[in-house]
């Protein structure tokens, strides 16, 4: 499984596979961690959000097969106004987005996902390999 990165620019690249600065801090080092994992049977995602309600996620599969997994947090609170000043405001806004290519044998109709003690769990069973074999577009060669 990879992760796509979107809009990302031919110059970036150029510099990290010139410089090799994985060493350095990543400009979106507040994006949540992921662990991505196979099984026989599956493979298993594993994406860090404490604070976060299954409310503030949105999992699905794009027009080209991929998985989306978005996460989008707002947080406003006040405390009350006196005569006409703050004593104290905070807002409070996360959103986050991965595209990861999905592997052929995904049993893409039976990915679930749960969120559970700040981390959402995605299990993607794996197709028998008859049924990938079957999944394959034949063309006949006349």
């Amino acid at each position: 499984m990879m992760p796509v990165r979107k809009n990302q620019g031919w110059l970036p690249s150029i510099f990290n596979d010139f410089f090799d600065n994985d060493w350095m801090v990543r400009a979106n080092a507040t994006a949540p961690a992921i662990n991505v994992f196979e099984t026989e049977k599956e493979y298993k995602v594993e994406l860090a959000a404490p604070g976060m309600t299954k409310e503030d996620f949105n999992v699905c599969i794009d027009e080209e097969s991929n998985l989306v997994i978005t996460m989008e947090k707002k947080v406003e609170n006040k405390e009350e106004e006196k005569d006409g000043r703050y004593l104290r405001r905070e807002f409070s806004y996360s959103k986050f987005q991965q595209t990861m290519i999905l592997p052929d044998n995904v049993d893409k109709e039976n990915i679930s996902a749960v969120v559970e003690n700040g981390v959402l769990n995605i299990q993607l069973p794996k197709l028998s390999e008859e049924a990938v074999k079957k999944a394959e577009k034949r063309i006949e060669v006349k």
